[in-house]
């Protein structure tokens, strides 16, 4: 198992497969966009495979997220979702994307074995969409959410982060819009992981806020029907439901004490934690001739040294070098 010192197990693995955006997110990279990792560093298809199969079968992973960058820009993506679909025992397996470019893979994708996507979408209009991600493509976003649902990757989460001055007047516009079309809403707070390092408290819409404002419109109660876990998620009954909306507090509400994840880069590198400032080479093991045996040892010796917690709130605390883009999400 992947333990760490906490007695926490890591069952969910988060792939980066490019640290390549076709979207410039103001709360993730600066409109010029960043100095892409050169595709040698890459993991190729076949290294990613191995390394999922090490964890799948050896480490007791269970789920395998796929994220970026932008995922769908990896040309072999389809493929590589087959392959890990195809492992015994079988991980579940899903998608993180902005949902351009969803339209034409949803259904590929579905017919690999992709279980489920979650498509990142801030706004309802058009043109706070093209200045929040410098870029004219929110009908691409909607049709890839059209799609996804059509091929039955269900069910269909969209994830929404709240500026302070930009966007948050549409919180309950954002849930109408996924409740009318079954889709599930998911709010995340700001994190310090933008390649800028402007992000600030103060500018963050924070959960409590988030919950204030669809109250506000919207009656909402504590989901009780099931057991949170490591779920980073609190679901809220709408309006007695059964539709529900998540809010996840990662800064003012941590759920680092039941965390199950880990990362792996788009370069081969383990991250415990999302913010973690330490990472841990498995890329130069694999190519220089490791047996699975030692490039698993590896994986349990990096999650081992995993912190309590994030640390935000500490005085010391320090945002990582890498953005979200080159970690993954």
């Amino acid at each position: 198992m992947l333990k760490d010192s906490f007695g926490r197990v890591a069952t969910d693995l988060r792939v980066s497969l490019t640290d390549k955006c076709n979207l410039r997110c103001t709360y993730c990279m600066p409109p010029e966009g960043l100095d892409w990792l050169p595709n040698a560093q890459l993991l190729t298809a076949d290294e990613i495979v191995r390394l999922v199969t090490i964890g799948v079968e050896r480490l007791g992973i269970t789920e395998v997220r796929y994220t970026g960058g932008e995922p769908l820009l990896r040309r072999e993506l389809v493929d590589i979702v087959a392959r890990t679909a195809a492992l015994r025992p079988r991980p579940q397996v899903s998608l993180t994307t902005n949902g351009i470019g969803l339209a034409k893979l949803a259904q590929p994708l579905a017919e690999a074995g992709l279980d489920r996507v979650n498509v990142s979408l801030d706004t309802l209009d058009r043109e706070t969409f093209k200045r929040l991600a410098h870029r004219d493509r929110f009908e691409d976003v909607i049709a890839g959410l059209e799609a996804a649902d059509r091929a039955g990757l269900r069910p269909v989460k969209v994830n929404a982060v709240l500026m302070r001055g930009l966007n948050e007047h549409e919180a309950v516009p954002l849930l109408r819009f996924c409740l009318e079309r079954g889709y599930e809403l998911r709010f995340i707070e700001q994190m310090p992981l933008d390649a800028q390092h402007g992000w600030s408290r103060a500018d963050m819409v924070t959960a409590d806020e988030i919950l204030a404002l669809l109250q506000a419109e919207v009656d909402l109660c504590a989901d009780d029907l099931e057991e949170r876990g490591s779920a980073p998620a609190e679901r809220f009954l709408v309006e007695g439901g059964p539709a529900r909306v998540g809010v996840i507090g990662s800064v003012t509400r941590p759920f680092c004490g039941a965390c199950d994840r880990v990362r792996l880069t788009a370069d081969g590198q383990i991250r415990n934690c999302l913010f973690a400032r330490e990472e841990s080479d498995l890329k130069v093991a694999l190519r220089g001739g490791a047996s699975d045996e030692e490039l698993a040892e590896r994986w349990i010796a990096a999650v081992r040294g995993k912190r309590a917690g994030h640390g935000i709130d500490d005085p010391s605390f320090l945002q990582p070098a890498r953005p979200m883009s080159a970690i993954g999400g």
